[in-house]
C-alpha cells in the first residue's frame, strides 16, 4: 500500500472520530495500517494516534455558566466559569486565573499559564461545583504590549521581576479588589483557593474574601520559564 493510501486512511480514522463515531481506531483501523511493514508507516500510525489522542483530550465536556463583569471606571471586562451551587458561607473551590494570552491561547513556553487555568476547569468539573474566575490583567497587570517588551528584556538575560522592574513596573501589578468585588457578588466569601501563589491568599484577604483551604495547583515549569524565574519566585508571587 502507498502512503499516499496511508495518508487517505488516517483521514477516515479522524473523520470517524470527529463525527462522534465510537470507532475504536486502535482495534480497526490500526489493523489496517500494521500489516505494512516500514519506517514511514510506523511514524504515520505514531502520528495519527498522537492527533487522535489530542481530539479526545479536547472533547472533554466540561459545562460551566459564562458571566462577563465590566468596570465601570475602567471598561476593563472579566469573566467568570460558574459550576453548581453554593450555600452562604460554604468554602467554594476557586482559581482567580490572570488573563495570559501568550500561555493560555498560544501555549508559550516563557509562560506556564495555561496548564493551571486548563486544570483548574477539570477541578471544579469533578467537584461540581466551583468558580473559574478569568481577570482582565495580562502580564500580572502591566498589559499584552509591555509584556512582549519584557519577553524582549528576558531573551537578553533578565529575569521576569528584572525585566518588569527595568521597564518601570512593580514586579506584579495585579489588583484583586476588583476579583473580590466579582467572587462576593457571585456569592463566595469563604475559598478552597487553588494556586501556588502565597500573595494571592493575603491579596484577596485584603478585600474581605477568606481563603480557608490553599489546593495546589500541579504545573511542570519549561526549561524556559525555569530560566526566567528568579530564585524567589514564590515569595515574588509571581507563580501561578
Amino acid at each position: 500500500m502507498s502512503y499516499e493510501k496511508l495518508e487517505e486512511l488516517a483521514e477516515i480514522a479522524l473523520a470517524k472520530f470527529n463525527d462522534n463515531e465510537k470507532t475504536d481506531f486502535s482495534l480497526k483501523d490500526k489493523a489496517a495500517f500494521i500489516q505494512y511493514s516500514g519506517d514511514d508507516a510506523r511514524k504515520l500510525i505514531n502520528s495519527v494516534e498522537l492527533v487522535l489522542n489530542q481530539f479526545k483530550n479536547s472533547k472533554k465536556e466540561r459545562n460551566f455558566t459564562l458571566a462577563a463583569f465590566k468596570e465601570k471606571n475602567t471598561g476593563n471586562e472579566h469573566m467568570a466559569l460558574i459550576k453548581g451551587e453554593w450555600e452562604e458561607g460554604e468554602p467554594v473551590l476557586t482559581r482567580v486565573h490572570s488573563s495570559c494570552f501568550t500561555g493560555d491561547i498560544l501555549g508559550s513556553l516563557r509562560c506556564d499559564c495555561g496548564d493551571p487555568f486548563h486544570a483548574a476547569m477539570e477541578q471544579v468539573e469533578r467537584e461540581g461545583k466551583g468558580i473559574v474566575l478569568y481577570m482582565n490583567q495580562e502580564g500580572r497587570g502591566i498589559g499584552l504590549f509591555n509584556k512582549l517588551h519584557a519577553y524582549k528584556l528576558q531573551e537578553e538575560g533578565l529575569d521576569t521581576v528584572d525585566a518588569n522592574l527595568q521597564l518601570g513596573f512593580k514586579a506584579d501589578e495585579r489588583d484583586y479588589g476588583v476579583g473580590a468585588q466579582i467572587l462576593r457578588q457571585l456569592g463566595a466569601t469563604k475559598l478552597r483557593l487553588m494556586s501556588n501563589n502565597p500573595r494571592k491568599r493575603a491579596g484577596l484577604f485584603g478585600y474581605g474574601i477568606e481563603t480557608l483551604q490553599i489546593v495546589p495547583v500541579e504545573v511542570c515549569p519549561t526549561p524556559t520559564t525555569k530560566s526566567t524565574w528568579p530564585p524567589n519566585a514564590i515569595s515574588w508571587g509571581i507563580t501561578s
